[in-house]
């Protein structure tokens, strides 16, 4: 998703760093770092929209859209929480978490879902099964392995979980 016609408000100063700074040297701690926070959102969306979904019997679309849905709920939540305690306001903490959150949720629910539907039975195991647990688990590790290499392509062009470090200063 192209975020360039977004304006986040920053100081002259700032503005001047980001004009001369190169992109920061992505490390894999950075990127692993990245893909845990967004990790966390995701998961706590994903597991709420199987439950949610598995205990409604709605069929597996239904509870992979609704999954999805929490996932990016919940993973841009966390994110604006952060940015929030920064004391930027809730439109441009929104705008942060949209660049920052956006690529690698949706690759991680590329990839979690993937397992989940590919795992024979997983689906339809219900929440009492290990198969269900088990895949679920599973399909959010497959996400955080191979979504960390993302995030560290787009933290060392300066995107993704990059654009909030000035913001997480603390952290």
């Amino acid at each position: 998703m192209d975020h360039t016609g977004h304006h986040i408000p920053a100081t002259s100063a700032e503005h001047e760093h980001h004009a001369t700074a190169p992109a920061p040297a992505a490390t894999w701690g950075m990127a692993a770092q990245a893909t845990l926070h967004c990790l966390t959102g995701c998961a706590i969306g994903e597991v709420l929209g199987m439950v949610i979904g598995t205990a409604l019997g709605l069929a597996n679309l239904a509870t992979v859209v609704l999954s999805v849905a929490l996932a990016f709920v919940f993973g841009y939540a966390l994110t604006m929480r952060g940015v929030l305690r920064a004391g930027v306001d809730f439109r441009t903490a929104l705008k942060v978490a949209l660049a920052a959150d956006t690529i690698s949720i949706a690759v991680m629910e590329v990839l979690d879902n993937a397992v989940m539907l590919t795992v024979p039975g997983a689906m339809d195991a219900g929440l009492t099964s290990w198969l269900f647990w088990v895949a679920l688990a599973g399909s959010l590790l497959v996400a955080f392995v191979l979504t960390t290499p993302v995030n560290k392509w787009l933290i060392s062009r300066g995107k993704g979980h990059a654009v909030i470090h000035h913001y997480h200063q603390g952290h």
